[in-house]
């Protein structure tokens, strides 16, 4: 008997008697029941594991906080939205700090060389988080396109704390994407990162090397 014919016959055996079925405990995926600040350690302990950063801040001062990453960063170019209420208000303080800001409702064969060349960050917004996997949910708009989170060498994404999740299921089940679901929604946890050449882990090969969450609170 051929090796083939082996793995057939076994395969025929198996399947004339009886499988178990395993069990399954729904509980895996749902009601984990994390108070808020469960839920937001949670979610900070899983993002920070895998190099991305969190910065706590408020929501009256948040542009402050981005003001300063910039600095601590080097950023020189952001580029941004123009609709969203964070687009909005990082424009208004940045006005007065030597940040040029790139519009990002563009079509992208207009600027897709300055975006991959000379753009230092994006900023977005956010739909939320999910604590379970330290992760972010996006649904890119042309305001803001999913390039904005995916080519410059940084990623900003301001994150609402009252926005955080425990699990995926949850925030399809609360948000009802059975019902309107997204033509493309983005979940990002943590940096690019790769470990395609030689298994070893490479941050950045195909996407931001660093992201920063800032997590405003009231």
């Amino acid at each position: 008997m051929s090796a083939r014919e082996a793995i057939l016959e076994r395969l025929r055996q198996r399947l004339d008697g009886d499988i178990a079925v395993p069990t399954s405990d729904f509980i895996v995926m749902t009601a984990r029941g994390w108070n808020r600040e469960e839920r937001l350690a949670r979610f900070e302990a899983m993002i920070t594991a895998v190099r991305g950063e969190v910065v706590k801040t408020s929501r009256a001062d948040w542009t402050q906080a981005l003001v300063q990453i910039l600095a601590d960063k080097g950023v020189g170019t952001l580029a941004l939205g123009r609709l969203h209420d964070v687009a909005s208000e990082a424009r208004e303080t940045l006005t007065a700090h030597d940040i040029a800001l790139v519009d990002a409702d563009r079509d992208i064969e207009s600027w897709s060389r300055e975006q991959f060349e000379d753009v230092d960050a994006g900023l977005t917004s956010t739909l939320g988080g999910i604590a379970e996997t330290g992760s972010l949910f996006l649904w890119p708009t042309p305001d803001e396109p999913r390039r904005l989170s995916l080519v410059p060498p940084l990623h900003i994404a301001v994150l609402d704390a009252d926005h955080v999740h425990d699990t995926f299921f949850d925030v399809l089940r609360d948000q009802r994407w059975a019902e309107r679901m997204p033509t493309n929604a983005l979940l990002i946890s943590g940096p690019s990162k790769t470990a395609d050449i030689e298994q070893t882990l490479v941050y950045g090969v195909h996407g931001p090397r660093q992201l920063v969450v800032l997590l405003r609170q009231d």
